[in-house]
Formats: C-alpha cells, structure tokens, sequence
C-alpha cells in the first residue's frame, strides 16, 4: 500500500490475523478508567463490583464480536462506522448519529486526558500543564500525525508493559505479605468490600454491562480494527479479547487489597499514590508509571485516530473532494487543535471519572437499539430511528432528580428501544395493507 495514501494513515498496511487483532483491541480498551475507576468501583461496591467493571468490557467486546461479524459479511469494503451509517441512514438520519460520534468521541477523549492528568499528579512532582503538554504531545504524534501504522508499532509493547504489571506487581506482593494477613486485614479494616449480598452491586453490573455494550456499538477506534481484521477471523478475535480484558480490572483489584489492607486511605486517589509508595523495587515503580503511561497514551492516541478519521473522511470530504493530500493535512491541524483544547480543560478542570462514565451511559444505553437495527436491517431506515437515540437520552436525563443514574441508563435504553420497535411494526403493517387499499 502507497504510505502517502489516506487508506494508509486510516488502516495500516496490513489485515490482522487474530493474535495482533486481539493485541490492537486490547491496546484499545484497556484505559485510564480502568486505573481510576476501580478504586471507585472498589470502595463503593466491593468485590461484586470489581467483578462487574470486568464483565462489562469482557462481555462488551464478545457480544460485538457476533456485530462484527456482521459488519464484515455485509460492508467488506468499508473502513469506517461512518461510511456504514452513509448507507443506511437519510441524510438528516447520517448527521444525527454523526453528531452523537463527535459529542461521545470528545467526550471519551476527556475522559482519558482527566485520568492522565490524575495520575502526573499523583506520580511527578512537576505541574499538570507541563506533564499534561509532554504527554499529549506523544499522543498526537502516535495517533494524530503516525495513524493507524504508528499505533499498531506500538501496541505490542503497551500490551507487554500492563500485563507484566499486573502479573509481576500482584505476585512481589502476595510473596511479600502472604494471602491470609491480606485477607484477614481487608476483613478487619474494610468488611464491607467482602460483602456480597448487595443488591446495588447487582444492579451495577447490569448496567455497566449495558454501558459497556453500547460503547462498544459506537467505538470509533473499534469499528476501524472491526474492518482491518481478516474477514474469518473477526469474531474469534473479539472473543479472546474480551476474556483476556477481563483480568485486567481483577488484577488491578487485587493491587488495591493489597494497599488497603490493615490501613485507613485518606481518599480513594491515595490509594494509587499508597501503591506507588509502597513498592520498594525501583524496578517496579518504573515498571507502574510505564504500565499508567502506556494505557492512557494507547487509549487516546486510538481515540484521537479515530475521531480525526471521521471528523476528514465523514464530515469535510462531504462538502467537498479532498486530495490525499489535504487529509493528511487536515488531520494534522485538527488532532492538534484537539490536543491543545485537551490540554487546556485539563489544566483547569478535575471532574469524578466514574461520574463522566455514568454520565456518558445514557448516551451508550440509548444508542444500542437504533445500532442494531442500522446495521441488522438490509434499508434504509427513516430519521426517526437515529432520532430515538437522542430522545431516549434526554427522556432518561431528564428524569436524573428524582431517581438513581443507574436507574435513567435503563429508562433511556427503553425509550429508544420502544420507539424503534414501534416503528418497525408500522412499517410492517403498512406494507401488509398497502395492497389491499390499492385494490380497493
């Protein structure tokens, strides 16, 4: 493939068999929400928690895996979610969902950028704006000026750096203390995280799995390795990624036993500082900042890939043809334009990443149903399903006052739901009678 292509800078130079397209997965989703959200998820709903933070991607990548095998056998030649929605939506359908991408794109990239924030903070004594300035500008010369290329250079590494880390941290540790004082100190000083009747850490799973499902429906990054995979290979690659994410949130939880135990934590951010302080090897403190660096990095280079291919070859070269040229160009100025506009919110901004995923979830839960008939259905398909998203999200925001998140995730995954099935049964039953009205 000519490396001045755009197709080169979108997709790499080569298909991916199944153990580097499960290598390019992981290196995807395993990401800074998997660091700062397990303390959170930890504390709040013990260890039924932490085993549902690592259902939700498992299960997530192997239901997509079933789409994505999907997607292959009806859209070969594609190489985006956006040239899939160009097919099967209206115009003002196509926009509607572009616009959903674009908000949750930038949204997800937030997200990402807060949790590096978090951590140069927690690990350098230098200020976030320096860190967050070196940091961003590896990203954007990972994901926003090498493309696809780059990042698959580099996934092979990222994925090696964060399971020797929680492989090689857990087992120095359990070696060190010992299974039973850590057990026997989490019972002591933290009872309630071994607590497993909890009906909210039930409810909790359920919905970070809905969550997890629905991310994985509009994952920009996803789709693009979705479409880069060897067609026969697709759906087995999801699979094995998704068990083998699985293990990562558990790993990290067991790290977090291992800090807490026999110990108060002044908040649940000290708990990563804790972790970093009580390793004595310099060899595994370097390896943890390498394996905090790598996850994050790899998440938003992916992102920042993602989002900048659909912002040029979905939005821009609709208004006019763009040469090779001017998108590589055109991607350049608008990834670095993201970056600086990251560093900036970063610097002044410290948002609850839980709170930022669950604000999202709405967002995740409403836009499963509206996917699958897009993709399922073989026409094209009015507005008003595209529609059903954003009015199943603001259905279930709305109602956020008076009832529990969790709660309003599952309302705006109805609404939309309701709405699509509706109409689906119209369209039935006006083909069945249009006929007879005919006749008559």
């Amino acid at each position: 493939m000519n490396k001045n292509s755009y197709q080169f800078y979108i997709s790499g130079a080569i298909k991916l068999g199944v153990g580097f397209g499960v290598v390019s997965l992981l290196a995807r989703w395993i990401t800074g929400n998997t660091i700062l959200s397990s303390p959170e998820t930890l504390i709040k709903y013990g260890l039924t928690g932490g085993l549902g933070y690592s259902l939700m991607g498992a299960l997530a990548l192997i239901l997509f895996g079933f789409i994505a095998k999907v997607l292959r056998d009806k859209f070969p030649e594609e190489q985006t979610i956006g040239d899939v929605l160009r097919k099967k939506l209206t115009p003002a359908g196509y926009w509607i969902i572009i616009a959903v991408l674009i908000f949750t794109s930038l949204h997800s990239l937030f997200i990402q950028a807060m949790g590096a924030g978090i951590l140069i903070h927690i690990m350098f004594p230098i200020p976030v704006f320096i860190g967050m300035l070196l940091f961003l500008g590896f990203c954007f010369f990972v994901g926003g000026v090498g493309g696809m290329q780059r990042i698959h250079q580099l996934a092979g590494v990222n994925v090696t750096l964060i399971f020797g880390t929680v492989i090689v941290i857990p087992v120095y540790f359990y070696i060190q203390e010992g299974v039973h004082p850590v057990y026997e100190g989490i019972k002591l000083y933290h009872p309630y995280i071994l607590f497993f009747k909890n009906t909210d850490s039930i409810w909790f799973i359920f919905t970070a799995i809905l969550i997890g499902f629905g991310q994985a429906m509009i994952d920009r990054a996803t789709w693009q390795r979705v479409f880069i995979i060897q067609r026969e290979k697709v759906q087995m690659t999801f699979t094995l990624a998704g068990v083998i994410w699985a293990t990562v949130p558990l790993a990290f939880t067991s790290l977090l036993m291992i800090i807490m135990f026999g110990r108060s934590y002044k908040n649940i951010y000290s708990l990563l500082f804790e972790l970093v302080d009580k390793i004595q090897s310099t060899m595994l403190i370097v390896l943890f900042v390498l394996f905090c660096f790598s996850v994050i990095s790899s998440a938003i280079s992916s992102e920042l890939h993602a989002t900048t291919t659909l912002v040029v070859k979905n939005i821009i070269e609709l208004f006019r043809p763009l040469s090779d040229r001017e998108k590589w160009k055109l991607s350049y100025i608008f990834s670095g334009i993201v970056c600086i506009g990251l560093l900036l919110i970063v610097s002044i901004l410290s948002p609850n990443p839980l709170q930022l995923l669950f604000f999202s979830g709405n967002i995740y839960a409403a836009i499963i149903v509206p996917m699958l008939f897009i993709i399922l259905s073989n026409k094209t398909l009015p507005v008003i399903i595209p529609l059903s998203s954003l009015i199943g999200t603001v259905g279930g925001l709305l109602l956020i006052p008076w009832n529990d998140n969790l709660l309003t995730i599952w309302v705006s995954f109805i609404i939309s739901g309701v709405i699509c099935i509706f109409v689906m049964i119209y369209q039935q039953l006006s083909r069945r009678y249009r006929p007879i009205r005919k006749s008559g």
